[in-house]
């Protein structure tokens, strides 16, 4: 206890000391400390300017718009930084019927960002409601369930988006959106680079591969593939190292429930709420046990991720409980596991079924 009260004192004799320039200094260093992923709570931002032109570009090489993105910092200074933002993701735009376009967002200038919660951001996907936002803040909590296997993950932060046109008086609602961390901060935070190049499963890191492979069973996705860089990203130490696999887009996997989110045909499952693991054949059961075990011991903490989300409706909440109750019922029964994880080994099944998908921006 004498220890901290030196300690503060300390601090506040040579805060005091120094001259208010140079204190207004730490103050604003202090508070522009936080990134954007440095926080739990829903960030409300504005994208504003001529958004028909933008929405409109459904083209597969769409332009970039000069538009105006703005949120509120300390409840009442509003910070606004020009930026470009285009439309994407080929899904969505074959799709043909969803509410919201998925945006990526590019900034202009790091000098214009450095003192907001934007700082070190180049450009960012926003990823936007296609057929309900409940949806968008199921796949919210995939990435934060992963942040919780490892820290070679893309981080998320949950926003509310409004998009304000300025060629139209009346203004649709805000909805919920996720921006997630780039690519290149990801890897930088790693001490790692991004790699570039299509592998065989059996090319990259081993047990990181099995925890992403049953983290991908899990949740009940299937929309993922090494080989054609599906929904991965890799990252790797140096060009010499054996690569990390990094997975991402999560709207098709079962725990989501998008509506729209049905399993390839030639994997003969019925609803992605069917489970189905996509690594590779390895009939060294060895290999599992300490994925297993890293599962069971992460159990509380992936629960609370939908236990203490008070966005979640009850039901939603309570069918999502039963389907990780049916997962931890798997992993600890050996004849169900061993079956479940040795599937990609059977000629005759779809395990082992490589698929090429569509290619995500």
């Amino acid at each position: 206890m004498k220890k901290t009260v030196s300690f503060y004192f300390a601090f506040f004799t040579f805060f005091m000391s120094i001259g208010f320039s140079q204190q207004d200094s730490i103050v604003d260093a202090v508070k522009h400390s936080k990134g954007l992923f440095d926080s739990e709570e829903v960030l409300e931002i504005t994208l504003s300017g001529d958004m028909t032109k933008l929405l409109r570009d459904k083209s597969e090489d769409p332009e970039k718009y000069p538009l105006t993105l703005s949120y509120i910092e300390n409840e009442n200074s509003e910070i606004s930084i020009p930026v470009k933002v285009k439309t994407r993701g080929n899904f969505r735009r074959l799709l043909g019927n969803c509410s919201h376009l998925p945006l990526k967002i590019y900034f202009k200038e790091l000098t214009l960002t450095e003192k907001t919660i934007f700082k070190d951001q180049r450009k960012m996907k926003l990823v936007m409601p296609c057929k309900g936002e409940k949806y968008v803040i199921g796949e919210y909590l995939v990435y934060k369930l992963y942040n919780l296997i490892t820290p070679k993950s893309f981080r998320a932060r949950l926003v509310k988006v409004s998009l304000e046109n300025h060629q139209k008086k009346k203004q649709k609602p805000a909805v919920y959106g996720i921006l997630l961390e780039e690519e290149i901060q990801m890897a930088n935070r790693n001490g790692m680079v991004a790699v570039e190049k299509k592998l065989r499963p059996t090319k990259v890191e081993r047990i990181p591969f099995i925890n992403m492979a049953i983290f991908e069973y899990l949740i009940g996705n299937t929309d993922w593939s090494i080989q054609y860089l599906q929904n991965i990203k890799l990252l790797a130490v140096d060009s010499m190292s054996r690569p990390y696999a990094v997975p991402y887009d999560f709207d098709h996997a079962g725990i989501v429930g998008a509506p729209y989110a049905k399993p390839a045909d030639v994997l003969k499952l019925k609803s992605v709420k069917e489970r189905r693991y996509r690594g590779y054949c390895s009939k060294d059961l060895q290999k599992f046990k300490q994925s297993i075990a890293l599962f069971n011991q992460l159990k509380r903490e992936i629960y609370s991720v939908y236990q203490d989300c008070d966005l979640l409706d009850e039901k939603y909440k309570k069918s999502t409980l039963q389907y990780l109750d049916e997962f931890y019922e798997t992993i600890n029964n050996p004849e169900k596991w061993q079956a479940e994880f040795t599937y990609p080994c059977d000629p005759n099944g779809t395990g082992n079924v490589v698929i090429q998908g569509l290619q995500h921006d």
